[in-house]
């Protein structure tokens, strides 16, 4: 499979703290990196510094003319629901004209006559994912980076949100760098995972090779829960 993405000796330093210190992985095209770590692990940091938003020292290097999407950490509801916009004027911030809008929002089971009218923050936490994810893909991106896009939802909203995600990484052909610290996740729908500790150092691999309890309670400096599943593709 080809490679869309090569880090090597990455290196971050935030007010001359070292985040991320000589981190090196490669994600391949279609697959889904699943990237764990406790809270100040550098998750955030990481998809910050792959899209150029962070200085760094060290190498990253993306598949020339490769299209990115970037779905950050905190865009949610609570965010954003006293703005006076509407989902219309937020997708033409995207330059997304009302026809590729009202289809993307049918893409991802928003059929409500009005719905494209409607303010953002009006929609529940789960219809407010949904349009969220009909956003970013709007730019016809090859790759997702989503950070913790669940967050503040229940866990049943949270299963159909995947399974939407999983949905589309089939139909569109799309390669996703995701955030989460939902195991379950991980083991249902990831290739692989990229571990981050300041303490631990790095490690990388599929999920039911590299998540033993031993690893998780290193990681998380506490017992974990551990349920092994198949991923279903």
């Amino acid at each position: 499979m080809e490679t869309i993405l090569k880090v090597k000796n990455l290196n971050v330093e935030i007010n001359k703290e070292k985040v991320i210190s000589n981190l090196s992985f490669e994600v391949k095209r279609r697959e889904i990196l699943t990237i764990l770590g406790p809270n100040g692990a550098g998750k955030t940091v990481l998809l910050r510094a792959l899209l150029g938003l962070l200085p760094y020292r060290g190498e990253i290097s993306w598949k020339k003319g490769t299209r990115i999407s970037y779905l950050p950490q905190g865009l949610n509801q609570l965010r954003v629901r006293h703005l006076p916009i509407s989902v219309r004027e937020f997708f033409e911030l995207k330059r997304i004209e009302k026809g590729e809008t009202l289809k993307f929002l049918e893409l991802v089971g928003i059929n409500e006559p009005n719905a494209i009218n409607k303010k953002i923050g009006d929609f529940s936490g789960g219809q407010f994912q949904r349009m969220l994810i009909a956003w970013v893909l709007a730019s016809n991106p090859e790759v997702l980076l989503f950070d913790e896009p669940m967050a503040g939802i229940d866990i049943g909203g949270e299963k159909t949100i995947y399974s939407l995600l999983k949905s589309f990484w089939e139909k569109k052909d799309l390669t996703i760098l995701l955030v989460t610290h939902d195991l379950n996740i991980v083991y249902r729908y990831s290739d692989n995972v990229l571990c981050l500790s300041k303490k631990e150092g790095h490690c990388s691999g599929p999920p039911l090779k590299v998540l033993s309890p031993n690893i998780l309670e290193k990681l998380y400096k506490e017992p974990i829960g551990f349920y092994k599943h198949r991923r279903h593709k």
